[in-house]
């Protein structure tokens, strides 16, 4: 028996019909699913923000800052590691009399002091910083900021000309940032290598490599995997630093009395006494 092709119209609607509710939750399904995985992977960090939020009695009232919230989880949840700062004169004139902990509850136990920038330039703050740390004996070390377009020995000779490194600092660092302008990546590896062989050279210890997440695993895992490693990551879903992450840098925004402006903070993968047995012997 034919059938009209009205009839034919007909039953096409009504399949596609009956089929939506099906394809409505194999979508959903999936999303509710992993939205409850979320809820309970992060559960902990998320009753904390709660308590935050409702003022709970349970928690510090020095939690005054959106991000000191965060900053205080991670914090608890790897009491066992060192943590320390890093600082430049974008912190300004630091009272270093008033430094001892961060949010007034964890100890400050290093501090990374930015020393110079490129072929000629020296943070200025560096003196009084570099002798504020030793002054409140606190684990100090250097760090200088790489720029590509610049002559890589150059810059290392920058560093070695400002930087008085003693038995007990963190060997020096070289901070990489940016991308070549005007010359290729292999280049950009080739200048880091030389910077990093002539301050290993001057010193006798092997330099530390701090770099964004991103940038070290798109641009320098392959070449410099070798070399203590400080990432800088602040996302918030990563509530641990990596394996391979040495330091881990994990937010740009913390408070320490003493500092009148945000401070990056840092966590190092091990307690002080492994900290200490990273430093320049004695």
């Amino acid at each position: 028996m034919a059938v009209s092709r009205k009839g034919k119209k007909r039953s096409v609607v009504a399949t596609q019909q009956e089929r939506t509710p099906y394809l409505i939750w194999s979508i959903l399904i999936p999303i509710l699913l992993l939205f409850a995985f979320s809820l309970w992977h992060y559960r902990t960090g998320i009753q904390y923000y709660v308590k935050v939020l409702f003022q709970d009695e349970d928690v510090s009232i020095e939690v005054n800052k959106k991000y000191d919230a965060r900053n205080i989880f991670l914090m608890s949840k790897h009491e066992e590691k060192a943590f320390g700062i890093d600082v430049s004169h974008y912190q300004s004139r630091i009272q270093w009399d008033s430094i001892s902990t961060i949010n007034d509850r964890f100890p400050l136990d290093f501090v990374f002091v930015r020393a110079t920038m490129g072929e000629r330039n020296v943070d200025r703050e560096f003196e009084n910083n570099w002798n504020g740390a030793r002054g409140r004996s606190k684990i100090r070390g250097a760090y200088h900021y790489y720029r590509p377009n610049e002559n890589s020995i150059r810059q290392a000779d920058n560093f070695i000309r400002r930087v008085r490194l003693k038995a007990g600092d963190l060997p020096p660092v070289l901070d990489i940032e940016e991308l070549p302008k005007r010359q290729s990546l292999s280049e950009l590896k080739k200048g880091l290598k030389r910077w990093l062989d002539r301050v290993e050279k001057h010193y006798k210890v092997k330099p530390i490599l701090y770099s964004g997440d991103s940038y070290y695993t798109d641009f320098l895992q392959k070449e410099f995997s070798d070399y203590v490693l400080w990432i800088a990551n602040y996302n918030f879903w990563i509530e641990s630093p990596k394996e391979h992450w040495d330091f881990w840098q994990f937010s740009e925004k913390g408070t320490v009395n003493g500092i009148s402006t945000p401070v990056d903070l840092n966590m190092f993968q091990g307690d002080i006494e492994v900290l200490e047995s990273l430093c320049i012997p004695f």
